[in-house]
């Protein structure tokens, strides 16, 4: 009984970190290219905010239904179909030669991507007991910074050397790799060989999840799910913060650009020392509830406080605009604290789920949520970044719009926590 557990689950980690760095890979491509593909299909603000709500409109369909597909396949099949979509996606953008050819396949890329985090979580879920699931989720979450570093350092010099059309062929056959991986090392716990039962038996030490095993095959309606307020909670929450994270996504080269006058190659630098800053953030966002669950705080509480912290943690980019004045390396600091601020978030938020539902439903609430998160990226872009940012370039004023959007970073994350706690404001497992 005093055996060591094994180690193997964190080989599962590494494998859904992989992924992830391939997801946010794939995605932060066109960014990169984006005065390419601007020089070569005339494109304007518009046209690009179009394809960007193209991507985020399959990403929210598309995650409305992955993760009830995930629930139904299993992980392993599940992630491996999702996978092998969105890599043929990523490679087919090569082939676009329009601008209606790129709506096409961003919309393909999107409605395949996002398999990756109800998979994801639902993998954590499967493979890491409760005090573990925050660290282990911040650390695959480390892909999605870690993707947007690699971007910046590979595609534009690819780009550069060969054309942008082979950015997009190298990139996407990437996922191939993975999914070689995937097929070789994956199994679920009670059925992989390289798991030993000690490490077996600490996989499965929660009470409350032996208690409610009998229940983990009842099929659950998503109007069941929706009527339950922590299903809203988790939502809400994503609603309110996705958004920000898709903002430095698609738009930070061309603030440097716009501010700084940075294009290509030039952007790299900054734009990686946002993504490395928000990797460091990920891994921490999920070592520090993990600390406190260790001295004996209750689960909930350490997962909320840590989020607390974070949300304020993101304030200060209020004033990246103003810092960004005095020095370009002021705003870049400050914007990546806040990107670091968002990962180590969202390694939380993801983990509410597995905290509050049953492992069954993980991967439909997750995409539920996701997919509201996803919905609220399409608001801002449709309402705000495409309708302000044309404006405010045309009367050669595009700071201002930037210094808009900062500030709704700024106040986004208190907002969705102060609604989260008001909605679930103690622990209460769903009983479904």
């Amino acid at each position: 009984m005093n055996e060591k557990p094994g180690n193997y689950r964190w080989v599962i980690c590494a494998l859904i970190f992989f992924a992830t760095t391939i997801n946010y890979l794939d995605r932060a491509v066109i960014s990169l290219l984006k005065s390419d593909l601007t020089r070569d299909f005339h494109w304007n603000d518009g046209d690009y905010a179009n394809i960007e709500i193209a991507f985020k409109v399959a990403y929210s369909i598309g995650l409305l239904f992955a993760g009830r597909l995930i629930d139904k396949l299993g992980t392993k099949m599940g992630y491996f179909f999702s996978t092998f979509l969105w890599s043929v996606s990523a490679v087919f953008h090569a082939l676009a030669n329009s601008t209606l050819g790129f709506g096409i396949v961003r919309f393909a890329l999107g409605l395949s991507e996002a398999g990756n985090f109800p998979a994801a979580i639902k993998t954590v879920a499967e493979w890491f007991p409760k005090k573990d699931r925050a660290l282990a989720t911040g650390i695959f979450n480390t892909g999605a910074g870690v993707g947007a570093i690699v971007a910046p350092l590979t595609v534009p010099f690819i780009a550069v050397a060969w054309g942008w059309r082979w950015a997009f062929i190298i990139t996407g056959s990437i996922g191939f790799v993975w999914l070689a991986l995937w097929l070789w090392l994956y199994e679920i716990p009670a059925r992989q060989k390289r798991v030993t039962q000690a490490e077996l038996d600490y996989i499965n030490s929660d009470a409350d999840e032996k208690a409610n095993a009998d229940k983990l095959n009842q099929k659950i309606s998503w109007a069941k799910l929706l009527s339950y307020k922590q299903t809203w909670a988790f939502s809400i929450g994503k609603f309110l913060t996705d958004p920000i994270w898709w903002f430095y996504l698609f738009w930070l080269p061309d603030f440097l650009e716009s501010q700084y006058g940075l294009k290509m190659t030039g952007v790299a630098a900054p734009v990686a020392l946002v993504y490395l800053m928000a990797t460091v953030g990920s891994i921490y966002g999920g070592y520090l509830p993990k600390s406190l669950i260790e001295k004996k705080w209750p689960v909930f509480k350490a997962r909320k406080t840590s989020m607390l912290i974070y949300a304020f943690a993101v304030v200060p980019i209020i004033f990246a605009q103003i810092l960004g004045s005095i020095n370009m390396w002021l705003a870049v600091i400050i914007i990546g604290l806040a990107a670091s601020a968002h990962q180590a978030w969202s390694a939380n938020i993801f983990t509410t789920v597995s905290d509050m539902f049953p492992k069954r439903t993980v991967g439909s609430v997750t995409g539920i949520g996701g997919m509201f998160g996803s919905v609220g990226s399409v608001f801002l872009v449709l309402f705000v970044q495409k309708n302000m940012f044309v404006y405010y370039r045309a009367i050669h004023h595009i700071e201002i719009a930037y210094y808009i959007m900062f500030f709704v970073c700024g106040g986004a994350y208190l907002l969705a926590w102060c609604i989260m706690h008001f909605l679930v404001p103690k622990m209460k497992p769903v009983d479904i």
